[in-house]
Order: C-alpha cells, then sequence, then structure tokens
C-alpha cells in the first residue's frame, strides 16, 4: 500500500507539471504519464519488464505530443501516421537530450533494489506462514502432555513446570524451528543492507517524487534545440501531416487527486522512508525468534518463576 500511494503521488506530481506549464497538451501527455507509472508499479511487484524498456517507451510517446504543441505547433494536430514517424524516430533525434538515459539510470538504480526489498518482505511472510502451521510429533506431544498436565494427576493443579525441565521439552519440540534461526538473522541482516541502499538520492522516494524534474528539464531541452530537431524531423519524417485539431484542455483535477495524498507529504512521518526505517528497527527485536523461541515460551509463560515451587516431571521442589 505504501508502494502504491507513493507512486500515485509521483504521478500526480508529474500531471501537474503539464497542467501548470504545458497545459495545451496536458491531456494527452497525463495518458502517457498513467501508462508510465503503471509500469513503474508493475516492475516493482515483480513483472518481467525492464526499466530500460518502460522510460524509453515514455519519452517515445511523450515526442509527438511535444513536437505538436512545443516544438511546431499549429492549428491543426499532426496525423497519426506522422506522430508514429516521430515516436519511432525519438531515440535517433534525441530531442530530450540525455534526460531519458539518465532517467533510465536512476529508475534502475533505486527500482531494483526497491523490487528486491519487495521481493524479500514476501519471502519472510512466507516464512512466518510456514513455521506458524508446524504440527508437533507424537513424541513431542506426549512430552508436552507430560509437562503440562502430569502434575494435575497427583492434585498439582496450580504447579507450573520448572525452567530447566521445560527448556528441554521445548527445545526438542522446536528442533526444527531452531535450524532456521541461522537463515533468520541472515535474512533480516540482508533486509538491513537492502534498506540501506535504499536512502538518500538513490531511494525510491527521492527518485520518484522528482521524476517530475526530470520531464521538466527535457522539455526545456526540447524547446531549445526547436531549430535543429525541425530539420532533423524534416529529413526523416518529412514535412508534417495534420489533422483536425482534437487536443482537449487539461482534464486532471489536482486538488481531487490529493485527497488521500495530503497525509503523504515529502515532511510527513508516513514517508515510506520513515516506514521502512520503522519496520527495520521493529524486525531487529525479533532477530534471534527462532533460536530463543523455546526461552521465550518458557519464561514468559510455560515455566515457573524462579523462586516458586515447580514440576520437574517427578515431583514438585523448591
Amino acid at each position: 500500500e505504501t508502494f502504491e500511494r507513493l507512486i500515485r503521488l509521483a504521478e500526480n506530481y508529474t500531471s501537474t507539471l503539464f497542467c501548470s506549464a504545458y497545459r495545451t497538451m496536458a491531456a494527452e501527455a497525463t495518458v502517457h504519464v498513467q501508462e508510465f507509472f503503471t509500469d513503474v508499479g508493475l516492475f516493482l511487484f515483480g513483472t518481467d519488464v525492464s526499466t530500460e524498456e518502460f522510460v524509453n517507451r515514455f519519452f517515445d510517446t511523450l515526442f509527438p505530443v511535444v513536437y505538436n504543441h512545443v516544438i511546431n505547433p499549429g492549428p491543426t494536430d499532426i496525423s497519426l501516421e506522422y506522430a508514429e514517424c516521430l515516436r519511432a524516430a525519438r531515440r535517433d533525434i534525441r530531442p530530450f537530450g540525455n534526460i531519458p538515459k539518465k532517467a533510465i539510470g536512476q529508475m534502475g538504480r533505486s527500482l531494483l533494489p526497491s523490487r528486491t526489498f519487495l521481493q524479500a518482505l514476501n519471502l519472510g511472510i512466507e516464512v512466518i506462514n510456514t513455521t506458524d502451521h508446524l504440527r508437533f510429533s507424537k513424541a513431542c506431544s506426549r512430552a508436552l502432555l507430560r509437562m503440562q498436565y502430569c502434575p494435575h494427576c497427583q492434585g498439582l493443579t496450580l504447579s507450573k513446570p520448572c525452567m530447566g525441565y521445560c527448556l528441554n521439552t521445548m527445545r526438542g519440540c522446536l528442533a526444527d524451528v531452531a535450524e532456521v534461526d541461522f537463515h533468520w538473522r541472515g535474512y533480516i541482516q540482508s533486509l538491513e543492507e537492502l534498506s540501506g541502499a535504499l536512502s538518500g538520492a538513490q531511494g525510491i522516494e527521492h527518485m520518484l517524487l522528482n521524476f517530475h524534474s526530470l520531464v521538466r528539464d527535457a522539455l526545456v531541452q526540447a524547446r531549445i534545440n526547436r531549430p535543429e530537431l525541425l530539420e532533423q524531423v524534416n529529413k526523416i519524417c518529412g514535412p508534417p501531416v495534420r489533422k483536425p485539431k482534437q487536443s482537449p484542455g487539461c482534464s486532471f483535477d489536482q486538488n481531487k487527486d490529493n485527497q488521500g495524498l495530503k497525509m503523504f507529504s515529502r515532511d510527513s512521518e508516513e514517508t515510506f522512508a520513515h516506514r521502512r526505517r520503522e519496520f527495520i528497527s521493529q524486525l531487529r527485536l525479533y532477530r534471534a525468534f527462532y533460536g530463543g523461541l523455546a526461552d521465550r515460551l518458557c519464561g514468559n509463560e510455560l515455566a515457573a518463576a524462579d523462586g516458586h515451587p515447580c514440576w520437574n516431571g517427578e515431583d514438585v521442589i523448591r
């Protein structure tokens, strides 16, 4: 959910750029913005698509819109066939300079660790769910029955097992679970290291929430290079073929889209970076969870407290 809200906010920022500074092409551009951030979400959640592919696709589809409204605006729109020629020629013409290449690099450096982080979280959930439904062996069930209820046969209903007796029994029952301990500790350490890779300027939050700045720079680059671009386009696609103008104005409702996103401002404690740090801090507390599970169960609930009478498997001792 946090990733989804972050993606929506980044999409909101980018769409707002077009509505505020390039209103005439905003309706067309925001369609491609939506497609781009849909691809971002699909990549994060495991779809087999490369960041280079969907970043290039975004700038490919954006170029005809920019040409039509910024580079060579006219009383009518360019035809679909001419727009397709521009889309196909974008990588050769390079109207946005090195901005697409820069975006590809930033996306790769931030999205891949984030995707791995999500996959690691899902793996952790699987481990927890698997160990949560372990079945005890018959020998373990008998040992637990003896530890918990044999004192009752002698009328000692309030006596709890001694700590040593409890630990021996529970460690035997949880031997298979304890084997997970080494891997669980390594898993948490890996998550900590991966979390560090998501911080700062390379982090997904910084990159996505500043993607609109890259788009703005790309549009400025195209405007600056307008004379050269007109010449290059004429050589490759010929003079523009136009059709009746259909481009609507901006239909993006910024105020409406901001509803539900206000709690996710850059300064809010609800940011992804804050939640991630908080999660890792809490997870560290359970680093020894599987290895210390028997101690935790006996110490918190099953065994008698120090100094109290307890059942040692044969009799009550003090």
